[in-house]
């Protein structure tokens, strides 16, 4: 979702459904210039305020959770249950941090292809798995350094 236009915005808004008005686009806007923070809606409503003055804390809640309903966002709750934000709607996991608060995405196939084969030789009664999404939490070891994945050689 990282650099659209309006234009496209007011187009994905369009497609969802949604009207394209001011601040369901300012707050797009903002999401997509946080991507890869998974903002809160409070950093949201902060990197709005300057521009925006007349926009309320509840407004983005609001616009926030209807983007999450019609599928435009995925929701993150982090550790103490604070909601984060995610415009990459794509199938993926995160790691996050419980010292520095750091939500970062990962992707791995292979754990993917192991999830779907493990739940399709289970049944699990009275539920329809539409996705996952895996999170591991923990703390980094060098806080100064980022958070990364690599693969180790077998």
């Amino acid at each position: 979702m990282q650099h659209l236009t309006r234009d496209e915005i007011r187009q994905s808004l369009t497609e969802c459904g949604l009207k394209a008005t001011h601040q369901r686009i300012v707050v797009l806007e903002a999401v997509a210039e946080l991507h890869g923070s998974h903002p809160t809606a409070e950093d949201v409503f902060q990197r709005l305020r300057p521009a925006n003055p007349t926009i309320s804390l509840g407004t983005v809640y609001k616009t926030l959770d209807t983007f999450t309903d019609t599928g435009m966002l995925r929701r993150v709750v982090s550790e103490g249950g604070s909601k984060r934000y995610d415009s990459n709607t794509m199938t993926h996991s995160h790691i996050y941090c419980s010292k520095t608060k750091e939500i970062v995405d990962f992707e791995d196939i292979e754990l993917e292809q192991l999830l779907i084969k493990f739940f399709s030789e289970r049944q699990v009664e009275n539920f329809e798995i539409k996705g996952f999404s895996i999170q591991l939490t923990g703390c980094k070891v060098e806080p100064d350094k980022k958070i990364s994945i690599t693969r180790v050689s077998k």
